[in-house]
């Protein structure tokens, strides 16, 4: 009889915990706070000085001579944006660096859909260039530029986030970093 009574609150306790209203979570990414953008000037033994945000990273690498790599680095979100400096022998080369440049970029368009270019001139300190924003959920590099004296500097520019690309839940980042890159454009000057 106490066993009867024992199972039948067991189950009765276990009707009573059942639920058929279960709703699932919705999908969803995660946040990220973005600190304020504050600038400091670079002003290293490079051919050039421009301002870069105060959080980045910069690390000066190994590179072919007459060549000069650099990297700003975002290690909070593993970002980097890759520049390369050459200087151009004689302003013939600026056609060859250009043409480079594009190479590389096609390199991305099979992902992207679509390329916003926005062309770049500053008369008073002879910086011209381009920058490509390039669209899509799969483009490893969102932004790609190029910028020169038109006579014996050329620097060309990538940001890169090392992980998988899925640019609608980075965006956040994506902005952060494109607008580093447009203040970077901007304060860029040649020695």
């Amino acid at each position: 009889m106490k066993r009867n009574i024992f199972l039948s609150l067991i189950f009765l306790l276990l009707c009573a915990c059942h639920h058929n209203d279960y709703t699932p979570k919705p999908y969803a990414y995660l946040r990220i706070d973005m600190p304020e953008h504050e600038y400091g000037l670079v002003d290293k033994t490079l051919p050039f000085t421009f301002e870069a945000n105060n959080c980045i990273e910069l690390v000066e690498k190994d590179a072919p001579k007459g060549e000069l790599w650099i990297d700003l680095q975002y290690p909070q979100w593993n970002g980097v944006i890759f520049l390369t400096y050459r200087h151009l022998p004689s302003p013939d080369s600026l056609r060859s660096q250009t043409d480079e440049s594009l190479r590389y970029l096609e390199q991305h368009y099979q992902f992207a859909t679509g390329v916003e270019e926005q062309g770049y001139e500053d008369k008073e300190n002879k910086v011209y260039g381009t920058v490509y924003y390039l669209k899509g959920s799969k483009v490893a590099s969102t932004c790609q530029f190029w910028l020169t004296d038109s006579n014996s500097h050329y620097l060309r520019g990538a940001l890169y986030i090392n992980v998988t690309p899925n640019n609608d839940s980075l965006a956040p980042v994506i902005d952060y970093m494109q607008a580093d890159i447009e203040h970077l454009v901007e304060s860029i000057r040649w020695r």
